[in-house]
Formats: structure tokens, sequence, C-alpha cells
């Protein structure tokens, strides 16, 4: 199985959200990260083909989906980042409504409802009215419509937010278990919602793709571009005004503070760390 986008370009007007984009996805996990405006939105919605493309190819297993039609849209499984509902919905009745719209039959409707109410946590509540929802609750009723048919192509995005941690680490486990046989794309700035399940790590930076690789291979680049600094409490500003900042804890009266650069400061003995996701991240973005 093979997702592959072939020279990808999206305008919107004057302004180029996607610029020539080249990726090839097969089964498993693969994480999407950039700042807003990236164009991780815009992808997501031309795998969908919710918004007409300009130029370029979306191939599912050498055919375009626009040719495949119906058919791929049978295999996708799509989580909004909007949180549109019809709020008088319970929450079973709504995956009910999707699992029609959908096409799949009246009793695995029911039987994949109440499997999926479970799996996100929802069961309990599955009778309640989702306007009275909290918003991770709502989170939650999207993911699982997105699981409906158990489809082989599911784009997620920003699945965790509004989750608290429990939950989170709970609905990522979820999906690194499913993703043996799907393909998964999740776009998120929770960093560490991919940093473990992810096979490979997208970067899209201002419409461009601009890095595709595993993990590891990734923060590998900025070997030696991570340090920890020990410096006094009243010296914590200049840091955070002249450099990337990604953690910084209290020792007594000094501060430790873990930063990103290319150019550590002098006259500090600033310590190399190993680099996470989380520091290539505000490498590449923050500038």
């Amino acid at each position: 199985m093979e997702l592959e986008i072939k020279n990808l370009s999206k305008c919107y007007g004057k302004y180029q959200a996607l610029s020539n984009i080249n990726i090839k996805l097969n089964e498993g996990v693969y994480g999407l990260l950039g700042a807003n405006g990236a164009g991780k939105t815009t992808l997501m919605n031309l795998i969908t083909d919710n918004v007409r493309r300009n130029s370029g190819e979306i191939l599912f297993d050498g055919t375009d989906i626009l040719k495949l039609g119906k058919a791929f849209r049978k295999e996708l499984g799509y989580m909004p980042q909007q949180q549109g509902f019809y709020d008088k919905f319970s929450s079973k009745a709504f995956l009910l409504y999707m699992a029609n719209l959908k096409g799949i039959s009246r009793k695995q409707a029911k039987e994949e409802t109440d499997r999926l109410l479970k799996v996100v946590n929802l069961d309990n509540v599955a009778h309640k009215k989702i306007g009275e929802f909290s918003g991770g609750m709502k989170q939650r009723v999207l993911l699982a419509q997105a699981l409906l048919g158990n489809p082989t192509v599911l784009l997620l995005d920003e699945p965790t937010a509004g989750l608290d941690p429990k939950e989170r680490i709970r609905i990522r486990n979820f999906i690194s278990e499913i993703a043996e046989d799907k393909i998964v794309l999740i776009s998120t700035h929770v960093v560490s919602d991919i940093e473990f399940i992810a096979k490979e790590i997208i970067l899209l930076k201002e419409g461009k793709l601009i890095s595709h690789n595993t993990c590891n291979s990734l923060t590998k680049e900025i070997e030696n571009k991570v340090f920890e600094v020990e410096i006094e409490k009243e010296e914590l500003k200049y840091f955070q005004e002249n450099y990337r900042v990604s953690n910084l804890f209290h020792s007594g009266d000094k501060i430790t503070v873990r930063i990103v650069t290319d150019t550590p400061p002098k006259n500090y003995a600033p310590k190399p760390v190993p680099p996470t996701l989380e520091d290539l991240y505000l490498y590449v973005f923050e500038n």
C-alpha cells in the first residue's frame, strides 16, 4: 500500500500554500510538523480532496485519487482540526449518523460505534449531548468518527488538542497499535505525541518540504547544537531574548537553561547534550 504525492502545489490567490511537494508514504505513522501557516492542513485537505490542487498528483497504489473518487474515500478516515458538531446529537447518534454517510451497514455501524466509544473512553457518556462535552471530549468524538469503516489511510489534524496527559498517552498508544496496516499521517504541535511512534517525520516550512526522515536521523543533524548552561537568575531574560531556550529548571539559586544554537555562549562552559525532536523543531522553525 502506498500513497504518493508528486509535485503537489496549491495557491490561494497570490499566496503559495504548498510548493512542489514530493512524498511517498506506506504503512505506519508519519508525523507532520510545521509552524502555523506551514501548509499542514492544506496538505490534508488536498489528500481528502476538500480543496482543489493547482498542480501535481496524489496517487493511491499508483492511481490518482481523483480517478478513484468514491473508492478512495472508502479507504480514508479524516479527523479535522475544527470541531463542527450538531450539539444536540449524542456521541453515539453522531457516530451512527457519520457511519450512514460513509455507507456502512446498520449492523456494522452499531458494532463499530459501541467499540469506538470504548476506545476513546466515551462509552459511559454515549447518550449525553455533544454540546455538553468539554473540548477534549469533542476531540475524542472526532477521532472515533475518523476510524469508522476501518480506513487504510488515516489523516489526523491535531488529534490530541485539548486532551489531558493521560488521555493523550492513551490515544497515542492506540494510534501506534492500529498503524501496522494503515498509513497514518498526524499533524500536531505536540512534538512528544509523534517523537516515539512516528516512523518518519515530515517538516514543512512556508509551504515547502524541507526534510523527510526518521526522528533519529533528523535529530542527528543538530548534534553539537544543543547545550545546557548554568546561569544566574538575572541572566535568564538575556538568554530568552538571544537564544532558542527549549527548557529550563532551577537548581538552588542558579538556573540551568537548555538552548539550541549554532554558536554557544562564551564564558559559560556550555555542556553539549543529546538533541530531541523538540530541539529540532525550535532549530528549524523558531528564528
